[in-house]
C-alpha cells in the first residue's frame, strides 16, 4: 500500500465506459490511486458512458454536495418499443408501429416533459423503497409502485429524427436528443414517458453524460488514460469550480478551523454549499448558511 501522503487528493473526472457500473469504476480507481478512499458523485447506468466524477482521499467530502448539481446528456430515444428497464439493457415488452408519429407530435410531447415535472423513476433503478433497492424488488417479481418525484428538465431538445426498422420488423423512430436536468432525473424515464404520451412506447438506446455541474467531457479521461497518468483536480480547484467562493482573512480562518461558527455574509444566504478559502488560497471548509451562521459541511484544513 502506498504511503497515504503520496496518494493524490482531489477529483478525478472519468469518461465511463459502457458496461461498467459506477461501483466498477470506483473499484478500478482504488487500484489506480492506491487508496480505499474513493467515491463517486451520483451514479451512471451501466449502459451509459461519459462524465463520472470521483473523489479521492479528502475530496470524498465534496461528493454528496456535487451530486446535487445540474447534469447534461446526449442520447437516443427509440419510439415504437418498450422494454422492462426503459433502456436497451432490458427485454422488449411491447412493439408498436411508430412511422406515423409526426415531428409536431414529438415536439408537443417533449414540451410536456420540459420544466418542473413529476417523474416516476424506472422500476429497475437504485431508488430505495422501504429500505430495499427498487431493482432488487423488480428482479424478485414483486409488484410495487414508486412515487413520482419532482425533477427539473431545463432543456430537452431533438437534434435528429431517423426512421428505422427494429429487429422484429416494427417501424421505429430514433430521436437524437440532448437533455439538461436536475439531479435525480432519469433520462430513460423521459424516453418511456415520451413514448407513452405518443401512444407507441419508447425506451433509451444510448446515453452519454457530457457534464456534471462545472465538470465537462473535455476534462474527462478514460480508465486507460488514467492508468497511464493519474490526472487529479486538486480539491481546492474542484471546490472553487463547483461552489460559491467565500474568502476569509487569517483571523476568521483560525476561528473557523477551531470550530467557531462564523457569521455568514448575506450574499450567501440560501446559496447551499459554499467553499471557504483562507488568505493563502487554501480550501478551509465547505459550509452552509444556518440562521446567519456558517454550519460546517466538511473541514479540509
Amino acid at each position: 500500500m502506498t504511503d497515504k501522503h503520496t496518494t493524490p487528493d482531489g477529483l478525478v473526472i472519468v469518461d465511463k465506459p459502457s458496461g461498467f457500473t459506477s461501483h466498477d469504476v470506483v473499484a478500478k480507481m482504488r487500484g489506480i490511486a492506491r487508496t480505499r478512499r474513493v467515491g463517486h458523485a451520483g451514479t451512471l447506468d451501466p449502459m451509459a458512458t461519459g462524465v463520472l466524477v470521483l473523489g479521492v482521499e479528502r475530496a470524498t467530502k465534496l461528493l454528496g454536495h456535487l451530486a446535487l448539481t445540474e447534469k447534461e446528456y446526449v442520447g437516443t430515444v427509440r419510439l415504437g418499443q418498450t422494454t422492462l428497464t426503459d433502456d436497451a439493457e432490458g427485454e422488449i415488452t411491447g412493439s408498436t408501429d411508430a412511422s406515423k408519429v409526426t415531428r409536431e407530435a414529438v415536439d408537443a410531447g417533449i414540451a410536456e416533459l420540459t420544466g418542473e415535472i413529476m417523474q416516476v423513476p424506472s422500476k429497475v433503478s437504485a431508488i430505495k423503497i422501504n429500505g430495499v433497492r427498487s431493482y432488487k424488488r423488480a428482479r424478485e417479481g414483486e409488484e410495487f409502485e414508486i412515487p413520482a418525484r419532482p425533477v427539473t428538465v431545463s432543456s430537452f431538445t431533438v437534434y435528429d429524427v431517423r426512421e428505422d426498422t427494429a429487429e422484429d420488423g416494427t417501424p421505429v423512430l430514433d430521436l437524437v436528443v440532448s437533455v439538461v436536468c436536475s439531479s435525480g432525473t432519469y433520462i430513460r424515464a423521459l424516453a418511456r414517458d415520451l413514448g407513452a404520451g405518443l401512444g407507441v412506447g419508447g425506451h433509451l438506446t444510448a446515453l452519454r453524460r457530457t457534464r456534471v455541474g462545472p465538470y465537462k467531457l473535455e476534462s474527462a479521461r478514460t480508465l486507460e488514460q488514467l492508468q497511464e497518468e493519474l490526472t487529479v483536480m486538486p480539491v481546492a480547484e474542484a471546490a472553487g469550480a463547483a461552489f460559491p467562493r467565500w474568502d476569509v482573512d487569517a483571523r476568521r480562518a483560525r476561528l473557523l478551523t477551531n470550530g467557531v461558527r462564523l457569521e455568514m455574509p448575506e450574499e450567501y444566504a440560501g446559496a447551499g454549499a459554499v467553499a471557504v478559502f483562507g488568505p493563502a488560497g487554501e480550501l478551509l471548509a465547505l459550509v452552509e448558511d444556518q440562521r446567519g451562521k456558517a454550519r460546517s459541511l466538511g473541514v479540509f484544513a
